[in-house]
Order: C-alpha cells, then sequence, then structure tokens
C-alpha cells in the first residue's frame, strides 16, 4: 500500500476523508487520482488517498477499516475491481461505499452485480469523478452509509 497525498500531521490522525483507490497499474490511479481531485466539492473538504496495488492489500485496508470509500478499477489484473467488490461484500464486516470504474458502459450490470454503489466508466470525466466522490461523502456525512474509518 502506498499512502499518497496525504497530508503529515503530528497532531494526531488524519481526518479527511480517506478514498481507497485500486490498480495494478500506476498509472490508472493516478488517472483516478487526478479526475477527483483532492477536494471533490467545497461542502465535504480535502479528501486522501491509499493507493493499492494489490488485492492483498485492498482487503487489509478493508477488513481494518482504513478507507472511506474503495474506487476500484475494473480491469485491475490477475482479478479485476468487480471481482474484489464481490469478495468484499462476501467476507467484510463492515462494507465502505464502492466505486467501480469500467470501460464499458456495457459492464455496468457486472459491476452492480458486484456491489457498486456508483460506478464510472472511463474515460472519466473529472466533473462526473467529483460529483460521485462528493455524493458519497455527503450521503456519510448524513449517516447514510457507514462511517467505517471512525473509531469503533
Amino acid at each position: 500500500m502506498v499512502a499518497a497525498h496525504a497530508r503529515p500531521t503530528s497532531i494526531g490522525p488524519v481526518s479527511n476523508p480517506v478514498l481507497l483507490v485500486y490498480s495494478n497499474r500506476p498509472e490508472v490511479r493516478e488517472r483516478i487520482i487526478t479526475a477527483i481531485g483532492r477536494r471533490p466539492a467545497p461542502d465535504v473538504g480535502r479528501v486522501d488517498y491509499l493507493e493499492c496495488s494489490a488485492v492483498h492489500e485492498v482487503m487489509t485496508a478493508t477488513q481494518g477499516r482504513e478507507a472511506d470509500v474503495l474506487i476500484l478499477d475494473g480491469e485491475a489484473q490477475p482479478t479485476g475491481g468487480i471481482g474484489v467488490s464481490r469478495q468484499i461484500h462476501m467476507e467484510a464486516q463492515v462494507v465502505p461505499p464502492v466505486i467501480l470504474v469500467v470501460r464499458r458502459a456495457d459492464d455496468r450490470w457486472l459491476a452492480t452485480w458486484g456491489g457498486a454503489d456508483e460506478i464510472l466508466v472511463y474515460p472519466l470525466d473529472p466533473v462526473t469523478a467529483a460529483e460521485c466522490v462528493a455524493g458519497l461523502l455527503r450521503r456519510r456525512a448524513a449517516g447514510l452509509v457507514p462511517s467505517v474509518t471512525q473509531p469503533r
């Protein structure tokens, strides 16, 4: 796991929402992060990113409740984000909201089967990507989705 764009602090843990971005390809993770940005919307504040390049990193972070939103690349190798999402939904006690990024609009049904809360299609539109994340973070703030990174 690579913590990216995290703000160092000496006062305690970072309170910004954490977006986990999974893809085996660093350029895909960077495209996702760039599309969403550090501040998806003024009312949701800044976000931090946790980059994962392997399934075990995603599973460890999910079990450790380290991410508020999972953004999974449906085309990742050797295990795509749709399969990872399905596994998380079957195994995790608390499942954070999942955004699946797919290459084809026709794959939306498969992403829904995988348990996606939201679906984005490549090429990513920065406005749509930021709005998607901001919407999930607003629902989290309203208590409509689990806030998994808060103390248990």
